[in-house]
């Protein structure tokens, strides 16, 4: 996540950036750092931006699942957290999740390959 996407989610949220530092457990400097492109945005910071921005749809459950969307083969979606905890709308918040039958290791390979896909991107279009 960069300054302005910040900037662009922190508006979607409708937050001061006092709010949003309060939602998110940073200071306020923090957040005004982050927008101004000083300080680089933590991955704790990043994930819960996302769950945030999910959460603004009046209807998430609404949301196709992740193993909908991905046509995931059943052998695949039974070794998957997001089926194990039935978050097939929070599949690019939930830690190692397998899709497209690989297992992204850290946030910053998982964030890339989700960005692309049509779940988180769902939630980032709202």
């Amino acid at each position: 996540m960069d300054c302005k996407e910040f900037k662009k989610w922190r508006d979607k949220l409708n937050k001061t950036q006092k709010e949003i530092a309060q939602l998110l457990g940073v200071s306020v400097k923090a957040v005004h750092s982050y927008e101004q492109g000083w300080r680089n945005i933590p991955t704790y910071v990043e994930r819960q931006m996302f769950f945030l921005l999910s959460r603004l749809d009046e209807n998430p459950k609404g949301r196709k699942p992740c193993w909908v969307v991905k046509n995931c083969p059943p052998k695949v979606k039974e070794l998957c957290p997001a089926w194990e905890f039935n978050a097939g709308d929070l599949c690019w918040f939930v830690s190692r999740t397998i899709c497209c039958s690989d297992d992204r290791k850290d946030w910053e390979e998982k964030i890339r390959f989700c960005r692309s896909c049509e779940v988180l991107k769902s939630v980032l279009d709202l």
